[in-house]
């Protein structure tokens, strides 16, 4: 009996010990595998970026960041986010710290230096127009993601983009406040237009020559955002205007003239003004009203779609109330 009572002391000795070896082991398995709560938390985050060349799969949070649009440039750097890259020939004044040495040099917007991006293995490449027809070799490269702006619809393109970086990044909170200014704002401008009759055009000048955009276009958010009422209804749209002459300026009659100077963005030290304030022009109801209002071209020409430069555009525009 006293044997007995030895053997199932001691089967239920080894029982317990096998329990606990087996928790142990689990522990050490959860560790191993990462099924643990505190390696769930540091699983990394991915999203789908749906965008007009195409969808993306990209982890959140990127740490290499290549930027071939101003606009994309101009807002990252308004939410505090680093930038690797960027083509830095033609950089807009207002983003002239870019050219420093610190970021890479990746070429020009319609040429970049393959060779220079493929060396920074980047975690992602933002493009738009100028660099659409090589998105899939850069795609090749890193996720690329297409920012360039839908001019049919807008602020609905414009605010599509900035809430895809606020995701992307983890700044939806600031996003959200100056999505919520810039609605204000354009509020404040359509409420006066909307009680004008004053018609618009819109030209930009280049090298002696003008061509005109009108809704819907290029630069059409001045009638199709900010309410200004249309001096030709009828304007091509195209990416690089409509060809016209001053001719064509004076029959137009547009009480406001709004003129992009694209001498003054790409050329050294050009300007435009001469050529567009000729005689004929000097006939309008905009120039003899001192309605000539020249856009600053690095926003409009250069930039443009990006949380900054809308805002800059939104306090130009106001000046041809």
């Amino acid at each position: 009996m006293k044997k007995f009572t030895i053997v199932l002391m001691m089967l239920a000795l080894m029982a317990i010990l096998a329990a606990c070896g087996g928790k142990g082991e689990q522990g050490a398995d959860d560790k191993a595998t990462g099924n643990n709560d505190e390696a769930k938390t540091e699983e990394t985050a991915t999203m789908t970026v749906k965008h007009e060349l195409g969808e993306t799969p990209i982890e959140k949070n990127p740490k290499t960041v290549v930027v071939f649009d101003f606009g994309m440039l101009d807002t990252l750097d308004e939410l505090g986010i680093e930038v690797a890259g960027l083509p830095q020939a033609n950089v807009p004044g207002y983003l002239s710290k870019y050219e420093d040495a610190k970021y890479a040099n990746l070429g020009s917007l319609k040429e970049p230096d393959f060779e220079a991006i493929h060396a920074l293995k980047p975690d992602v490449i933002f493009i738009s127009g100028r660099q659409a027809d090589l998105y899939d070799d850069l795609s090749d490269i890193a996720p690329t993601i297409y920012v360039g702006v839908d001019t049919a619809k807008y602020m609905e393109s414009f605010k599509g983009n900035m809430e895809m970086v606020a995701e992307l990044f983890g700044k939806e909170d600031e996003m959200k406040a100056e999505l919520e200014d810039i609605d204000a704002q354009i509020a404040t401008i359509k409420e006066e237009t909307a009680n004008k009759d004053e018609k618009a055009l819109i030209v930009l000048g280049s090298e002696g020559k003008v061509s005109a955009y009108g809704s819907n276009s290029r630069f059409g958010l001045i009638h199709d955002v900010f309410g200004f009422k249309a001096a030709d209804e009828k304007i091509e749209v195209s990416t690089h205007g409509q060809n016209v002459s001053f001719e064509y300026i004076l029959e137009t009659n547009p009480d406001i003239l709004f003129v992009i100077d694209r001498d003054a963005a790409v050329g050294d030290g050009a300007s435009a003004k001469d050529s567009i304030e000729n005689e004929l022009v000097q006939k309008t109801t905009a120039y003899q009203n001192d309605k000539i209002i020249y856009l600053d071209p690095e926003y409009w020409y250069l930039s443009g779609g990006g949380l900054a430069s809308l805002k800059e555009m939104i306090k130009e525009v106001e000046a041809g109330l």
